[in-house]
Protein backbone atom coordinates (compact mmCIF):
# COMPACT_ATOMS: atom_id res chain seq x y z
CA UNK A 1 0.00 0.00 0.00
CA UNK A 2 1.01 3.38 -1.15
CA UNK A 3 -0.10 6.41 1.63
CA UNK A 4 1.68 8.79 -0.84
CA UNK A 5 0.24 12.12 -1.61
CA UNK A 6 -3.48 11.08 0.34
CA UNK A 7 -5.00 13.60 2.42
CA UNK A 8 -6.72 12.68 5.66
CA UNK A 9 -9.36 13.56 7.74
CA UNK A 10 -9.79 12.80 11.31
CA UNK A 11 -13.87 11.25 11.97
CA UNK A 12 -13.13 10.06 15.21
CA UNK A 13 -11.14 10.65 18.30
CA UNK A 14 -11.14 9.80 21.76
CA UNK A 15 -11.64 12.54 24.33
CA UNK A 16 -7.97 12.61 25.67
CA UNK A 17 -6.47 13.07 21.43
CA UNK A 18 -6.32 16.67 20.26
CA UNK A 19 -6.98 15.75 16.43
CA UNK A 20 -10.68 16.30 15.32
CA UNK A 21 -12.34 16.95 11.87
CA UNK A 22 -10.88 20.05 11.36
CA UNK A 23 -7.17 17.83 11.46
CA UNK A 24 -5.81 17.47 8.28
CA UNK A 25 -3.16 15.35 7.18
CA UNK A 26 -1.38 15.49 4.13
CA UNK A 27 0.41 11.93 3.91
CA UNK A 28 4.07 11.62 1.83
CA UNK A 29 5.76 7.89 1.33
CA UNK A 30 9.19 6.55 -0.52
CA UNK A 31 9.50 2.53 -0.41
CA UNK A 32 8.80 2.57 3.11
CA UNK A 33 8.98 5.43 5.07
CA UNK A 34 5.46 7.72 5.55
CA UNK A 35 5.68 11.65 6.50
CA UNK A 36 3.04 13.87 7.14
CA UNK A 37 2.31 17.46 8.38
CA UNK A 38 -0.64 18.22 10.00
CA UNK A 39 -2.68 21.08 11.17
CA UNK A 40 -6.33 22.16 12.08
CA UNK A 41 -8.32 22.12 15.15
CA UNK A 42 -6.54 22.10 18.25
CA UNK A 43 -3.00 20.94 16.52
CA UNK A 44 -1.28 24.87 15.27
CA UNK A 45 1.27 22.31 13.65
CA UNK A 46 2.07 18.28 13.51
CA UNK A 47 4.64 16.19 12.17
CA UNK A 48 4.96 12.41 11.74
CA UNK A 49 7.56 9.74 10.61
CA UNK A 50 6.31 5.87 10.50
CA UNK A 51 7.58 2.32 8.55
CA UNK A 52 4.81 1.19 6.62
CA UNK A 53 4.80 -2.86 6.54
CA UNK A 54 4.03 -5.27 3.60
CA UNK A 55 0.24 -4.80 4.47
CA UNK A 56 -0.24 -0.91 5.11
CA UNK A 57 0.12 -1.15 8.71
CA UNK A 58 2.01 2.00 10.17
CA UNK A 59 4.13 2.22 12.93
CA UNK A 60 4.92 6.05 13.72
CA UNK A 61 5.90 8.77 16.02
CA UNK A 62 4.21 12.30 16.05
CA UNK A 63 5.06 15.42 17.48
CA UNK A 64 3.10 18.62 17.54
CA UNK A 65 1.80 22.08 19.17
CA UNK A 66 -1.48 22.29 20.54
CA UNK A 67 -3.53 25.68 20.45
CA UNK A 68 -2.49 26.24 24.39
CA UNK A 69 1.21 26.59 23.35
CA UNK A 70 2.14 23.11 24.09
CA UNK A 71 4.69 20.53 22.42
CA UNK A 72 2.78 16.83 22.70
CA UNK A 73 4.69 13.63 21.55
CA UNK A 74 2.95 10.14 21.04
CA UNK A 75 3.37 6.99 19.18
CA UNK A 76 0.75 5.41 16.85
CA UNK A 77 0.20 2.08 15.22
CA UNK A 78 -2.58 2.45 12.02
CA UNK A 79 -4.33 -0.38 10.05
CA UNK A 80 -5.62 0.05 6.81
CA UNK A 81 -8.96 -0.88 5.54
CA UNK A 82 -10.32 0.02 2.30
CA UNK A 83 -13.71 1.54 2.08
CA UNK A 84 -16.27 0.77 -0.84
CA UNK A 85 -15.56 3.60 -2.64
CA UNK A 86 -12.06 2.60 -2.75
CA UNK A 87 -10.77 5.18 0.11
CA UNK A 88 -8.45 4.16 3.17
CA UNK A 89 -10.02 4.39 6.12
CA UNK A 90 -6.67 4.06 9.20
CA UNK A 91 -7.64 2.85 12.46
CA UNK A 92 -5.25 3.82 15.04
CA UNK A 93 -3.94 3.27 18.75
CA UNK A 94 -2.37 5.97 19.95
CA UNK A 95 -0.37 7.12 23.16
CA UNK A 96 1.03 10.10 24.48
CA UNK A 97 4.69 10.05 25.13
CA UNK A 98 4.16 13.56 27.23
CA UNK A 99 1.84 14.96 29.25
CA UNK A 100 -0.35 12.31 31.44
CA UNK A 101 1.06 9.38 28.66
CA UNK A 102 -2.58 8.26 28.60
CA UNK A 103 -3.56 6.10 25.38
CA UNK A 104 -6.64 6.42 22.55
CA UNK A 105 -8.24 5.32 19.50
CA UNK A 106 -8.64 7.69 16.59
CA UNK A 107 -10.13 6.67 12.94
CA UNK A 108 -8.82 9.18 9.68
CA UNK A 109 -10.26 8.89 6.31
CA UNK A 110 -8.79 9.76 2.78
CA UNK A 111 -10.38 12.87 1.61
Amino acid sequence: MNYNNKKFRTVLNSDNGETSPETIFQYRQKDNILTSDYQGGQIVKGHLIGMVDKEGNIDMRYHQVNDKGELMTGVCNSRPEILSNGKIRLHESWQWTSGDKSSGKSIIEEI
